[in-house]
């Protein structure tokens, strides 16, 4: 039972919390979820997560004075700050060689470790990381996350006590814990403030123990619509009326963690109704889509995407998204889709649009029939956004003057990124995505029917109006969006 009038607040609107003699001790507040606020003229404010525990804050008052003010904490920000607090005292020594299993479950299980991971996952969920990376280094254990396409370190724990973290991970993601020489890949879905994150373990030997990578998904989240997916006027306009098309092959294409499935999630929800059977199959579902069945592979059952594809069919579907085409085989499938009378979203890793016709054709797909079936590539990549609140605007540099020149776009000043604390002194803040839109028409298909090379293919996209990348981005750069330093790193110039 919760007591009535404890107002809950956030630990972070504490920060830095009190520490030392100033703090319960750890054994205290770990056994009653609790622990001081802040201190001030005398005076005490206390966080509780469980206000109507018997008995807690009548004694908390004994002893700290009946002035003390007290507020409900959530406890997930409670475990996420007793981990960042772990000494870690029961994961001491080096623990290399043949470890007994039994002895490495318990050392995994110890409250310390528990409470340690734990601060990492929910630390990385509500800084929306997209990845997790514990590395072991000479000088210790490095937690990375990935925010906004960048790596940076989130923090450094002893070199004694990473074996027993990525046992716990093991454990969590049903891997054999005692397995350190192979790689292995697993899964774990954990309920954090509310929320399902799903997120995909990767584990591979180095020469210093192990790398371990946690990709993070939120299943829960909503799909974005398209409107928000940041695309021009003309190709929103354009994706809109493709998605009316009976049949054919639309793509999605970039490098790994562009956005790709993010704009077939939007596509999805903007064509979704009663009167459409919509299949999916993914690896994994990223986002869970009312009035869409969406279907995860799972190798360790032999359930892959060609093994799916092959069922879909007799689903009677009338649009199919299939998460990414691999391999000759899912290719062939999705163009029989295409060419019976189905829509089909998909994506490829190309690094623009006219390269998926050339990508298609490597993996095995007779040219008449990418020519036949492809509808449009949907180029994109995502550039981090310059902080408004420290940015500086400055003239461009001659050699960005003349890099507005050679592509038409024109530029009175552009934007800096200098840091400030709202962006972590990085000079950014979020991601927004780019585009560049090919659709097929007769001419550009009996390009690609015959056989054509890529340049030839390009000259061609270009003449009917497809507009480049990096075009795109320049325009972005001259409305102060982002800097000409971050497009470099993204779209070739």
């Amino acid at each position: 039972m919760s007591q009535p009038g404890i107002e809950r607040v956030s630990l972070e609107k504490y920060y830095p919390l009190p520490e030392g003699d100033a703090q319960f001790p750890f054994e205290y507040c770990e056994a009653n979820g609790a622990l001081v606020l802040e201190r001030k003229d005398g005076g005490a404010t206390v966080g509780v997560c469980d206000p109507g525990s018997d008995g807690l804050i009548e004694s908390l008052k004994s002893v700290l004075g009946r002035a003390t003010v007290f507020y409900r904490v959530d406890r997930s920000e409670f475990s996420s700050w007793l981990g960042s607090r772990t000494a870690l005292p029961g994961a001491s020594g080096t623990m290399e060689g043949q470890d007994d299993r039994v002895a490495l479950d318990r050392m995994a299980n110890d409250t310390p470790i528990v409470n340690f991971l734990n601060s990492v996952l929910i630390d990385a969920i509500r800084s929306a990381v997209s990845d997790i990376h514990l590395s072991l280094f000479d000088e210790g254990g490095v937690v990375r996350y990935r925010v906004d396409g960048r790596l940076q370190v989130a923090r450094k724990f002893p070199v004694s006590m990473f074996q027993a973290v990525s046992s716990r991970i093991k454990i969590m993601a049903n891997l054999n814990i005692m397995e350190r020489r192979l790689p292995q890949d697993g899964r774990i879905t954990a309920n954090i403030d509310g929320l399902s994150i799903d997120m995909r373990v990767s584990t591979v030997p180095t020469t210093r123990g192990e790398s371990i990578v946690l990709r993070v998904f939120g299943r829960e989240t909503s799909a974005r619509s398209l409107e928000e997916l940041g695309m021009s006027a003309s190709v929103l306009s354009a994706v809109r009326n493709l998605l009316k098309v009976p049949h054919g092959l639309v793509l999605a294409t970039g490098p790994t963690g562009s956005g790709k499935t993010t704009t077939l999630n939007a596509m999805l929800r903007e064509i979704r109704s009663d009167e459409l059977k919509i299949l999916t199959v993914e690896d994994p579902v990223e986002c869970s889509l009312d009035g869409v069945d969406q279907i995860q592979t799972n190798d360790l059952i032999k359930l892959s995407f060609d093994t799916v594809l092959r069922r879909m069919l007799r689903q009677d579907p009338d649009i199919m998204m299939v998460g990414e085409i691999r391999d000759q085989a899912t290719a062939d499938l999705v163009v029989r889709a295409a060419l019976t009378g189905h829509l089909v979203l998909s994506t490829l890793h190309t690094n623009d649009s006219v390269s998926a016709v050339a990508r298609l054709r490597n993996i095995g797909v007779e040219p008449y029939l990418v020519g036949s079936t492809l509808r449009a590539v949907l180029a994109q990549r995502l550039v981090r956004r310059v902080c408004p609140h420290c940015r500086t605007l400055s003239p461009p540099s001659a050699g960005e003057a003349a890099l507005f020149n050679r592509w038409g776009v024109a530029a009175d000043s552009v934007p800096r990124a200098v840091g400030c604390p709202q962006c972590r002194n990085s000079g950014y803040i979020g991601r927004f995505a780019l585009f560049e839109l090919l659709e097929n028409d007769a001419d550009f298909e009996s390009l690609i029917s015959t056989g054509a090379n890529s340049a030839s293919l390009a000259h061609a996209a270009r003449e009917t109006g497809t507009v480049p990348l990096v075009v795109s981005a320049l325009w972005r750069v001259a409305a102060g969006d982002t800097t000409i330093e971050e497009i470099e790193r993204e779209v070739e110039l």
